[in-house]
């Protein structure tokens, strides 16, 4: 499946429209951060908004996917985690340690907006 990644100024948003299998999110992650460096993005925001279930791959992919984002000089903020989500992973143990989360995508923005504030271009 296709996870659309819409620009949007500085930023990329990529919106999970589904669930997504192990490919799909391998794919997401090396297109964003492919992304990143083409359109000189400041950061990125990545909805899982629809995701109603979300195992030790998918997080593990996650940080993952903020971790090289960051390394290629941009931020990453992950919006949109359900309560039964959030309340699984912390049972369960799964850690996005380090990674910005934000309730939805307009706080995601001005998670970023804030973030990249001293470092815009």
């Amino acid at each position: 499946m296709q996870v659309p990644i819409l620009r949007q100024g500085d930023y990329l948003i990529a919106s999970f429209q589904a669930e997504l299998t192990d490919t799909d999110l391998m794919s997401v992650r090396d297109a964003l951060v492919e992304q990143v460096g083409r359109y000189r993005s400041r950061g990125v925001i990545v909805d899982v908004t629809v995701l109603d279930v979300m195992d030790s791959f998918a997080t593990r992919t996650l940080r993952d996917i903020a971790y090289m984002i960051r390394l290629r000089g941009a931020e990453t903020v992950i919006v949109g985690f359900q309560p039964e989500v959030a309340f699984t992973m912390v049972q369960l143990g799964m850690k996005l340690e380090g990674v910005a989360t934000a309730l939805d995508l307009e706080e995601g923005l001005a998670y970023l907006n804030k973030s990249t504030k001293s470092i815009r271009r």
